[in-house]
């Protein structure tokens, strides 16, 4: 039988990635408090900007890619962000509520078109007051604020004037924006994220085509207009890589001796197990998993990317010189792992002369049961569908995911979990979710490892409030509170979950709610 061994590196730091502990007892379950975890542990909630904020031609903002793709309806539902929750509008509302839950944190970010409209040059006097006010009110109520800088929302100006991401001009224009940002918020703001999970944009955008800016090659994707599969994405993700180096190389060498902070990146940390017990799957659960995490983690860490990718992508993985290398290798304060998905994988026959591959091609990969990043019409309708994880997965693997990260390693999590009734469009969900049983599993697990060495800082819900969803629109929620999204106040009522959540944060035992089975998203 084989046997899948989690990545392990040779520092001392154990990171971990969120997941259900079933095999502790409900004694256990009942007994836990916040403070089981170290001092100083942070629990809190996220959004991000295009998701949340609304207003999207309001106060001098101009479009993002994302506007755009949804303006010509290929969100998942046809819906777009225009309006969303308002937070825009609704900011000091949202902020009473959260103090009333009783977070440490919110994680939010900054709308790039909004606080710098054409990408680069003036900055919006509009946007730096919503900003300023927002961080203002966090402060005021004890909330710390954690700042995303880069979540997905360029600017379409640049993106129509130079390929976006697919070119190098996007480093210098997207670390100007980072200076102005450290500038007029770093006084108050002591953690930011340079980019949000860097990589899987560039495979939504660049391979696939499922999302924008839509580039895509036959046979990886359909109707897109342009683009190359095979190349694009680990350019666009290249790009990513240094532009994240570089903002932290300006905070360091500028703001850091001075405003005290704190700057990382947070990844997508979908954790890859195989579909079999063969010998062929485990390698290729391993596989999958350096070119998911190890993509971003072992350049972080070593100054380059995986040997495993070197060797199977080739002279179409880019090079990084010398200088960068140096920049790269060790720039973070702490990593993220936004974690939602055990993924069984089936290894792939690929020949190495075979052409054109992809990213997925050159992991030599395919997910058990096909795409499971997106629900299809047909489940999305279905009665009290829910993205969940497998089950009969080891939990212990799912926290012991030893990565290449020195002792300065900070980790912070996020967690979604959703249902949504039959037939839903726009109307509030029921108050309880499933989020307030997951999260019970979550937090086991992750003061587990804090008790086993990992140093492990902080725990973010996603999401804060109902939002926009990148891969389902508004038909799937995630929120501790939700929106109505039907009513032109957008009315924000408390579920169950946050109720949860809010008990545990003020002290109270952790006591998950009962749910009936639900079959695996395998």
């Amino acid at each position: 039988m084989a046997v899948l061994t989690p990545l392990i590196f040779p520092l001392s730091i154990s990171v971990v990635v969120f997941a259900a502990a079933a095999v502790l007892t409900q004694k256990h379950v009942s007994a836990l408090t916040r403070h089981d975890f170290p001092d100083g542990f942070v629990f809190g909630a996220g959004t991000s900007a295009y998701q949340v904020e609304g207003a999207a031609a309001e106060d001098g903002r101009k479009p993002c890619i994302w506007d755009t793709f949804t303006h010509k309806g290929y969100s998942p539902d046809g819906s777009t962000a225009d309006v969303s929750a308002d937070q825009y509008h609704h900011y000091k509302e949202d902020v009473k509520l959260m103090h009333n839950m009783g977070l440490d944190a919110y994680r939010f970010s900054i709308a790039w078109p909004r606080l710098i409209p054409d990408g680069r040059g003036q900055t919006n006097p509009k946007g730096l007051e919503y900003y300023n006010n927002l961080i203002d009110e966090l402060i005021l109520h004890g909330i710390q604020p954690h700042v995303t800088i880069y979540h997905f929302d360029l600017p379409q100006v640049l993106q129509d004037e130079y390929g976006g991401l697919l070119s190098p001009r996007f480093i210098e224009d997207y670390t100007a924006y980072a200076g102005v940002c450290f500038e007029s918020f770093g006084d108050r703001v002591k953690h930011w994220v340079t980019v949000n999970e860097p990589n899987i944009e560039p495979i939504g955008g660049y391979d696939t085509g499922s999302q924008p800016p839509r580039r895509c090659s036959y046979p990886f994707g359909t109707n897109c207009k342009g683009g190359n599969s095979s190349t694009e994405p680990y350019i666009a993700a290249h790009h990513l890589l240094l532009a994240h180096a570089s903002a932290v190389s300006l905070y360091r060498e500028k703001y850091k001796e001075t405003q005290g902070g704190q700057i990382g990146v947070t990844l997508l940390g979908w954790w890859h197990e195989p579909a079999t017990n063969t010998a062929q799957d485990a390698a290729a659960a391993m596989r999958m998993n350096e070119f998911h995490i190890g993509w971003f983690m072992h350049p972080l860490v070593y100054g380059d990317y995986p040997p495993v990718m070197r060797r199977r992508v080739g002279d179409r993985l880019p090079a990084l010189t010398a200088q960068e290398s140096e920049k790269v290798h060790g720039s973070f304060d702490f990593i993220g792992f936004n974690h939602y998905l055990i993924m069984r994988v089936r290894s792939i026959d690929t020949d190495s002369s075979q052409n054109p591959v992809d990213y997925y091609g050159d992991a030599a990969v395919q997910w058990r049961g096909g795409d499971c990043s997106m629900v299809s019409e047909e489940t999305a309708g279905a009665p009290e569908t829910e993205l969940r994880e497998p089950s009969g997965v080891d939990p212990r693997k799912r926290c012991r995911c030893r990565c290449r990260y020195p002792e300065r390693g900070r980790v912070r999590r996020r967690r979604g979990q959703s249902r949504v009734p039959a037939g839903l469009r726009g109307s509030p969900l029921p108050l309880h979710t499933s989020s307030s049983d997951d999260s019970s599993h979550i937090l086991l697990c992750g003061e587990w490892c804090c008790r086993n060495g990992s140093d492990a800082r902080g725990y973010f819900v996603w999401s804060f409030l109902d939002v926009f969803e990148y891969l389902f629109g508004y038909r799937l929620r995630f929120g501790l509170c939700g929106v109505d999204m039907s009513a032109q106040a957008r009315t924000r009522y408390v579920r169950n979950s946050a109720r949860w959540y809010s008990g545990f944060l003020h002290g109270g035992e952790l006591r998950p709610v009962a749910r009936s089975k639900k079959s695996d998203v395998e």
